[in-house]
């Protein structure tokens, strides 16, 4: 079995440089790293992670901790994080929370106790537990999607990444007034989630931007789930004056509110129009197509990486959130005809219907 004395014979340079080669301790010179990658390829040698990390304390690696993971936002997260850890040398952890406090913590301490170096985390809607297990046992933690605030009185601080929420559901309203509906309903995510407080304010600031005002009734919570979400769809088309239009505030719920739309035998857009908050692979199959807010999910899941990896790095960085933006791809659900472009400010040259009653 190859040796690390015997990568350094075959590249022509010393044990140490094999090693900052490996390890990414120090800069290589690019023909000298070269040559290292090549001598490891040809003597087929492996290095010794369990044995490195008893000497450097770090198992290159990282845990993920991210519900739903079969929900497509989150496994392009999952994607955008596993390419920027194995770009860095980093493994990979995962464990699903399933948005319980309870069952997260267990999955966080497991993910501990496998010595990963640092961790990402979807945190869940009460997150206190997890904030005093991460602080104390001093875990080097970035947090994505949904914001959270340090645990009372700790000095513990946490990075954070995640896409804009309340100026895209802002123009989605927006978008949908132009086109002349009055009576805009919101299927919400789970209370006490940031992104539900985000998008739920965006939807009353995209409201009062129409000149409309905000009817609770027409705000149900889908609790960022598909069968809930298709139950708040029912309960909103129940009313007595029930909406003309509706946004759905994430892709699972979206998918939600179309079971509720066939099951009563409506069509979108010529009985009721839909815009949606997160984009996926198939939001463009449907007829009509989905006009959605999309996400930059891979981004939030690299940008997480380099986070971490520069607060393993540099403990004592002061704490930074970052926002990435999200875009509007328009479609036809809203109502509005194909070839109509969408040009940033929501509704500009779209074609308006009448008021609804």
């Amino acid at each position: 079995m190859a040796t690390m004395a015997d990568v350094a014979r075959r590249a022509g340079v010393s044990i140490a440089t094999v090693s900052h080669v490996l390890n990414r301790t120090r800069p290589v010179l690019p023909v000298t790293r070269q040559a290292v990658l090549d001598a490891i390829d040809e003597l087929g040698y492996t290095p010794n992670t369990l044995a490195r990390s008893l000497v450097t304390s770090r198992t290159r690696s990282i845990g993920l901790a991210v519900s739903a993971i079969s929900n497509p936002y989150f496994t392009e997260i999952l994607q955008g994080v596993e390419a920027g850890a194995l770009e860095h040398g980093y493994g990979l952890l995962i464990a699903d929370p399933h948005d319980d406090p309870g069952h997260e913590r267990k999955a966080v301490r497991l993910l501990h106790e496998r010595r990963v170096d640092g961790m990402i985390i979807a945190p869940s809607a009460a997150p206190d537990a997890l904030l005093r297990y991460l602080e104390r046992h001093d875990v080097p933690t970035v947090f994505v999607d949904r914001l959270v605030g340090a645990a009372a009185g700790s000095g513990f601080h946490y990075d954070q990444v995640c896409s804009e929420n309340t100026a895209p559901m802002a123009s989605l309203v927006t978008h949908l007034a132009e086109r002349g509906h009055r009576r805009i309903g919101l299927v919400a995510g789970l209370p006490g989630l940031s992104t539900t407080a985000e998008r739920i304010t965006g939807y009353r600031h995209g409201l009062a931007r129409a000149g409309l005002p905000y009817d609770e009734r027409l705000v149900a919570h889908g609790d960022s789930r598909t069968e809930a979400a298709e139950e708040a769809t029912h309960r909103l088309l129940s009313l007595g004056a029930p909406p003309g239009a509706l946004v759905t505030a994430d892709n699972a719920m979206t998918v939600g509110a179309l079971r509720a739309l066939r099951d009563r035998g409506l069509s979108v857009p010529g009985d009721l129009a839909l815009c949606c908050f997160d984009d996926f692979s198939w939001a463009d199959l449907f007829t009509p197509r989905l006009t959605v807010i999309a996400q930059p999910s891979k981004e939030i899941g690299a940008t997480a990486v380099r986070l971490l990896l520069e607060r393993l790095a540099s403990p004592h960085l002061e704490r930074r959130t970052v926002r990435l933006p999200s875009a509007f791809v328009h479609r036809t659900s809203c109502g509005c005809p194909e070839g109509v472009s969408h040009t940033g400010s929501p509704g500009t040259g779209i074609p308006r219907k009448g008021p609804e009653s």
